[in-house]
C-alpha cells in the first residue's frame, strides 16, 4: 500500500472517529414542556350612590340637610381605606364678602341615619378642604369602616349633616351666594401579599 493510500486511509478513519464521538454525544434522553402563564391585574373601583350628595336652594342660617350615600366596592380588590378631597368654589353675587361661605357651612359625619346625635367627626367646609387626605381617613373612614375597609362587594352608608350655622351675628353678605361643593373619594388597596 502506498503512503498515499495509508495517509487517506488514516485521515478517513480519522474523520470517521470524530463523527461517531460528536454524533453520540447527543444520543440522550430528553423532554421538553411549554408552560403557559398569566398576570392579571385586579381593579380598584370605588363608586357611590347618589352621586350628587346635595343640591339645596333657598338656605338661611340655622338650616340643617341631611343626606345619607352609599360607597361600593365594585372592584376584585379589597379597599383598606378610603380618603375625601374636599374642594368648593364661592360665587358671591354681590362682591361683598369679607368671610369665606365655607367657614358657615359646618359638616358633621354621622354613623347612621337611625342615631343622628351620633357624630364621627365634625368639622367646616373651610377646614375640610384644608385637611391632609391622612387625617380624613383616620377622622372619619377609620371610625366608620375599621380595620376591614371595604371588602369586595361591599358598601357602607354614610350620613351627613350640613349645618349653615347661624352665628348671630350679621351674615348679610352671603345673601344669594352659592357653594359648589366638589368630593372626591379615593380608595387606596390593602397592601401585596404572597400569592
Amino acid at each position: 500500500m502506498s503512503i498515499k493510500k495509508k495517509f487517506s486511509m488514516g485521515v478517513m478513519s480519522a474523520a470517521l472517529g470524530l463523527t461517531l464521538i460528536g454524533g453520540g454525544t447527543y444520543a440522550y434522553f430528553s423532554s421538553t414542556v411549554v408552560t403557559n402563564n398569566t398576570f392579571a391585574a385586579g381593579t380598584l373601583d370605588l363608586s357611590v350612590e347618589p352621586t350628587a350628595i346635595v343640591n339645596v336652594e333657598n338656605l338661611q342660617p340655622g338650616d340643617s340637610i341631611i343626606r345619607d350615600f352609599e360607597l361600593q366596592n365594585n372592584g376584585t380588590l379589597d379597599i383598606e381605606r378610603v380618603t375625601l378631597d374636599t374642594d368648593y368654589r364661592v360665587i358671591d353675587v354681590n362682591g361683598d364678602n369679607t368671610e369665606d361661605f365655607g367657614e358657615h357651612i359646618q359638616v358633621e359625619f354621622l354613623y347612621n341615619a337611625d342615631n343622628l346625635d351620633e357624630v364621627i367627626y365634625e368639622t367646616t367646609l373651610a377646614e375640610l378642604k384644608d385637611m391632609t387626605l391622612d387625617a380624613v381617613n383616620e377622622h372619619i373612614f377609620y371610625p366608620a369602616f375599621g380595620e376591614k375597609g371595604l371588602p369586595v362587594g361591599s358598601s357602607n352608608d354614610l350620613v351627613v349633616k350640613f349645618n349653615f350655622v347661624d352665628n348671630s351675628a350679621d351674615q348679610n353678605q352671603f345673601q344669594g351666594d352659592s357653594l359648589q361643593l366638589e368630593w372626591t373619594f379615593i380608595a387606596h388597596q390593602v397592601p401585596g401579599s404572597d400569592k
